[in-house]
Parts: structure tokens; C-alpha cells; sequence
């Protein structure tokens, strides 16, 4: 059966036409590597923080020696590098200590992990990838943990990340037992301690006890970065990910520039350059322009504080779980946003709203140009879907803000 001359055009144009969609979406013109652009990329140099690493560092002064084990609370801002700075210094104490002492390195976010049995499932799981997942009580784990660090004579350095969220759900009692996890034993020293949050006030969290034993010089609070900083970090991750000389030195100052002016946060400054980034791909070309850095233009920060500090406490939750999604994503649906809203409900221990008041937080928190939505009928199946975006500011910002309310509500 012979093809028809103009069918047999048709399907040349159609596969001519996806060749170019191919070349022109994800061509890597720029990008040759996503993994810099995340924000769980551990730079194997940090900008701008040699003095807290330094000081981190003395706090751990001994750390070399067997029965000796240390503690640390770094606080700070969202996007002052809190995470990455121990990160770093797990991976730096490791090496330094290689043939001397083992360290095993636990980071466990307690975000994602909210509960007693949770963190100590991901300490145990880091310790042996085979811990079965059920059927152990938390002291059961507690001295499986303890066991398999005397068996492989290993030291844990362990990580607990924005641990006022475990504190303020499950209180203070696994810091405890994980600060006297060696007494009663012939050997002291088996696990190092840092406790991580964005809380100025963590300590006030803590019950006397845990206070002494923590000791008042422990704690590191961390800066937000300058602009210079930001900038520096936006080219290390530029340089780490992409393409030579395809992001300009303008580029990387507007990006700066930004994040600076919206609290020194870091993790703005590597939103606003994985957003250029994907520009530049799906237009197709080779290079980043400033313009590409669309939110230091459109995503100005208009909202104010007090826009933020006014929304009743589910108005904020509802906010704070579309923030999330959008640093990573142009829209998302509002069925999505009810999911997320629910996620963080739990997180913060609060019941969700029904359906109905959620709507009537979307529609206030549109009302109050926070959020924008459009309803699109070409979607498949009945009905039709609601998308929604921010435009009058940076998801990350925001997040920050309505963080910090949260915690001191």
C-alpha cells in the first residue's frame, strides 16, 4: 500500500517539528549537571563561613581521642547555611580522622522525620541498611544503636535538623537519652551531637537537665550572608552545573542583589539561578541572561511583613505549603495545595480545616494578592482544574517569613 505524498509531508513535518522540540528542551545547552542546583549539594568549599567552620571545629576540640564525645546548636535564618555548614564539617571531621577514630555520619531532618520512633529508625538505618522498618520500641532501638557502635567500634557524629520540630511534638526526652546513651557502659564517648534550627530561642526549649549538659558555648548562630557571599555562592554553583561563560557576571550580581535584599538567604540565591537556568534551556539558547532572573523583577518583595503576621494561623499553614511547591515549580494545582496543606498540618500538630475553609483560605489569601490562580477546562476528564502561582514575591522569602511567625505564634 503506497503513502498519499501529502500524508507522508504531514508525518516529515511532525517528526521534524519533535526533533526540534528535542534539541530545544533539555538540550543542556547550559546545564550539564542538575545536582549543584540543589539545595542538598554539599559545595566541597563553603563561601563565607571559614569563621564558623572555625568555631564549630573547637567545639569539638578532642574529638580524636576514643571516650571523647562532643555537642553543638547552630542556629539561624532559613538560607544561612546551617544545613551545608554540617554537612561540610561531617565530611571534613571524617577524612581527618581517617585510621584514627570512624565516624559514622547520621543527618537526620526532623521535618521529615517529626517523631521519636522516626529519627531513631533513620539513626538505626544509617548504622545498618538492614534494620527492619517495624515491630521494635523506641528503647529497643535506643540500645540496638548502642550495640552496633560498640560491635564496630564506630563513633556518630549525628545531625538532628530542625529539631524544635521533634522538641515542640515528642518534647525533649530522645535528646536525653541520646546525650547519657553511654551510661551504665565500660566506654564512654559513642555519639557526637549537633542540634540544628532555625529557632533562636531552641535553648529556652530544653529542659534544665539537657541545658547543663549541652553547656552554654556550644552554640553557633549563623549570619545571613551579604551580598558579595551571594554571589560568590551562586558562582560556585553555576560553575559546578553548568556550561564556561554561560551565566554573565551581571547575572550573578542581579541574583545576589536579590537574595540579599530579601534577608541574605542562600537558598533564594540558588532558587532565583536553577530558575534562570531552566529559562535559558527552554528557550533554547546558551547563555543566561538577566533577564531570565525573572523574579528580581517581577517577584519583588511587596508583601509585607505585616501581610504575613495578620493571616490566621491555618491562613499561614494553607501559604506556607504552596510556598514549598513553588520554589521548584512554575504552578501547582489546588488539589495539590490541599495535599501539602494537610502535610504541614501534621508537621505543625494541627488539625486540617475542611474543604470548605480551605477554600476560604485561598480566596483570602488571593484577596490579599499573595497568591494568583487561573482555571483551566482543556485538561482531561470532567471538570475543570485551578492552577496557581506567585508573582509579587520569591516562594523562598516567603517561606522564611511565614516560618519565623509560626515559631514565635
Amino acid at each position: 500500500m503506497r503513502t498519499a505524498p501529502n500524508m507522508s509531508k504531514n508525518v516529515e513535518r511532525k517528526n521534524t517539528a519533535m526533533a526540534d522540540y528535542l534539541d530545544r528542551i533539555g538540550a543542556g545547552k547550559v546545564l550539564l549537571t542538575k545536582e549543584p542546583l540543589s539545595y542538598d549539594w554539599t559545595p566541597p568549599e563553603l563561601i563565607g563561613r571559614d569563621a564558623q567552620l572555625g568555631e564549630l571545629a573547637s567545639m569539638f576540640m578532642g574529638i580524636e581521642s576514643r571516650n571523647v564525645s562532643c555537642r553543638a546548636v547552630v542556629t539561624g535564618n532559613v538560607g544561612s547555611g546551617k544545613t551545608v555548614l554540617t554537612h561540610r564539617f561531617g565530611l571534613d571531621l571524617s577524612s581527618k580522622l581517617e585510621g584514627r577514630r570512624k565516624i559514622v555520619l547520621a543527618h537526620v531532618n526532623c521535618r521529615n522525620h517529626p517523631s521519636t520512633s522516626q529519627v531513631l529508625q533513620q539513626i538505626a538505618l544509617s548504622l545498618d541498611s538492614g534494620h527492619p522498618e517495624r515491630g521494635f520500641s523506641s528503647g529497643e532501638i535506643v540500645q540496638t544503636i548502642r550495640r552496633n557502635l560498640k560491635t564496630h567500634d564506630n563513633h556518630l557524629l549525628l545531625v538532628l535538623d530542625e529539631v524544635d520540630i521533634l522538641v515542640r511534638r515528642d518534647s525533649s526526652d530522645l535528646i536525653y537519652k541520646l546525650l547519657r546513651i553511654d551510661e551504665g557502659q565500660d566506654e564512654w564517648g559513642s555519639v557526637s551531637l549537633i542540634l540544628v534550627s532555625q529557632d533562636p530561642s531552641l535553648f529556652n526549649l530544653f529542659e534544665q537537665a539537657i541545658k547543663s549538659r549541652l553547656g552554654g558555648s556550644t552554640i553557633l548562630v549563623m549570619p545571613p550572608y551579604d551580598a558579595g557571599e551571594l554571589i560568590g555562592i551562586a558562582r560556585q554553583r553555576y560553575e559546578a552545573s553548568c556550561r564556561p561563560g554561560s551565566v554573565s557576571d551581571e547575572t550573578l550580581a542581579k541574583i545576589g542583589r536579590f537574595a540579599a535584599e530579601a534577608g541574605g538567604d542562600a537558598r533564594l540565591a540558588i532558587e532565583l539561578l536553577e530558575a534562570a537556568v531552566r529559562r535559558a534551556e527552554k528557550a533554547g539558547r546558551g547563555d543566561v541572561l538577566t533577564e531570565d532572573v525573572i523574579p528580581s523583577t517581577r517577584r519583588t518583595a511587596t508583601i509585607e511583613p505585616s501581610q504575613v503576621h495578620e493571616l490566621s494561623k491555618h491562613q499561614k499553614l494553607v501559604l506556607l505549603g504552596i510556598c514549598r511547591r513553588l520554589k521548584k515549580a512554575e504552578e501547582i494545582t489546588s488539589g495539590d495545595a490541599r495535599k501539602l496543606y494537610e502535610l504541614v498540618c501534621e508537621e505543625h500538630n494541627s488539625k486540617p480545616r475542611g474543604y470548605t475553609t480551605f477554600w476560604k483560605h485561598m480566596k483570602h489569601l488571593e484577596a490579599e494578592g499573595l497568591i494568583e490562580s487561573r482555571t483551566d477546562s482543556s485538561t482531561q476528564g470532567r471538570g475543570r482544574t485551578q492552577f496557581i502561582t506567585m508573582t509579587n514575591t520569591a516562594p523562598a522569602a516567603l517561606e522564611s517569613r511565614i516560618e519565623r511567625d509560626l515559631l514565635h505564634a
